[in-house]
């Protein structure tokens, strides 16, 4: 069997210069944006691979050419156009031949019959899991190094059991950076096809972790941690995670169980497992997307410690989480109609450019609803039957300032 055909020689010069350009970026970094990511220089990285873009990806060049939009009439990142994400379900977006695509993630969530699709070989693979480890560190291991003692629990399916899911692959590309065994994955794919967990597993492994006094990393989803955390008997059930435990849940509830608001979650999670709202985590995330935005934990005139086990656990001030990307990606909250940035605190779609999504589409249209908060992104839901310009957007304002969970992660 021959070797694939290879990426095009100056996406994969493309790839391996971000590749050498990503910052060890601290938590403390005042400005992680700053020099290498400073608005000067990401542009010019945009608008160079734009212009790769449009040269090895068709039907992308047929998007902007349908938009009457091409390399040379663009100056700034903002003008390059944005594919909607329902769009990767009908057209293989990409810059690599059909006999390079060595693997693919597929959307979930979604009630289109067919999913949509982020191919990949291996210089797309290599970027995007530095990228995401990079992120993931800065998030929830700021640590230098990360602590040995972690007992690391994935609730979701093991990568070969999920080979199309992003998600899954992210937590596998995390497994194997911190050296822990496949055993750290507790969930299964049934039958049809479903993820499933099972809550006594997930129960007994946490009361060990609590009784050796080992910290716990879980990775989740929303639905599967209400899953668990509903499990009959449960509700009585009380233990306390050592110093040190943190959790990262991700996803939306998809109609698989009951749908719980993001800071009612979290208070069962600490009431249940004894971890403080500092140490739980969201991510956001999706197939299209190579990078990911952790909303950070801020407390007001105040320093977060090393151990986010710790930090802050006996303060009760509400504060308002937002979520930020990391530097070699940049967003905008949009108007659905007109497509311009929405001022802050007005609902829009969430529209991402990155850098990292080198060998597809850089300029990404979500359906997402969000609002921009300082430096930083609140989410609100999905627009119900968006088109891709957004036209049927239907957005209430929650009485909760706090984010909406219920937003698709493949």
């Amino acid at each position: 069997m021959s070797n694939p055909a290879p990426a095009p020689a100056e996406l994969r010069a493309c790839a391996e210069d971000l590749l050498q350009a990503l910052p060890e970026f601290a938590r403390q970094t005042p400005d992680p944006a700053a020099g290498e990511w400073g608005d000067e220089a990401f542009n010019r990285r945009a608008l160079e691979l734009f212009a790769l873009q449009f040269r090895f990806n068709p039907p992308y060049r047929q998007w902007c050419l349908a938009r009457g939009t091409t390399p040379d009439q663009v100056r700034h990142w903002t003008q390059i156009p944005a594919v909607p994400t329902a769009a990767f379900a009908e057209f293989d977006f990409s810059c690599l031949a059909p006999e390079a695509r060595t693997a693919v993630f597929h959307s979930s969530g979604t009630t289109r019959q067919r999913p949509s699709r982020h191919f990949h070989n291996a210089d797309s693979l290599r970027l995007y899991e530095e990228v995401l480890w990079r992120g993931f560190r800065r998030a929830l291991l700021p640590e230098e190094p990360f602590p040995d003692a972690l007992d690391l629990l994935i609730l979701l399916p093991p990568a070969a059991s999920a080979p199309h899911s992003s998600l899954v692959h992210m937590c596998e590309t995390i497994r194997r950076r911190m050296n822990r065994p496949e055993s750290a994955f507790l969930g299964s794919v049934d039958a049809s096809g479903g993820w499933w967990v099972d809550p006594a597993a997930v129960w007994a492994r946490l009361e060990q972790c609590a009784s050796l006094g080992r910290p716990a990393l879980i990775l989740a989803t929303a639905w599967l941690l209400v899953r668990v955390l509903d499990h009959p008997g449960s509700h009585q059930r009380r233990l306390s995670l050592p110093p040190g435990s943190r959790l990262m849940e991700t996803g939306g509830y998809k109609g698989r169980t009951r749908e719980v608001p993001p800071e009612e979650l979290r208070k069962q999670i600490e009431a249940h497992w004894g971890l403080p709202e500092s140490a739980i985590f969201s991510e956001y995330g999706m197939c299209e997307l190579s990078s990911q935005a952790y909303d950070h934990f801020h407390v007001p005139n105040a320093v977060r410690a090393a151990d986010p086990g710790r930090a802050q656990s006996t303060v009760r001030v509400r504060v308002r989480r937002r979520f930020r990307f990391p530097p070699w990606v940049r967003w905008e909250v949009v108007d659905p109609e007109t497509g311009a940035a929405c001022a802050e605190g007005a609902v829009g779609l969430l529209r991402i450019w990155d850098l990292a999504n080198v060998f597809s589409v850089l300029a990404v249209q979500t359906e997402d609803l969000a609002v921009r908060v300082q430096d930083g992104f609140e989410l609100r839901g999905r627009a119900a039957g968006a088109a891709p310009r957004g036209c049927s957007l239907m957005a209430l304002e929650p009485t909760d300032p706090s984010p909406v969970a219920n937003v698709p992660r493949s």
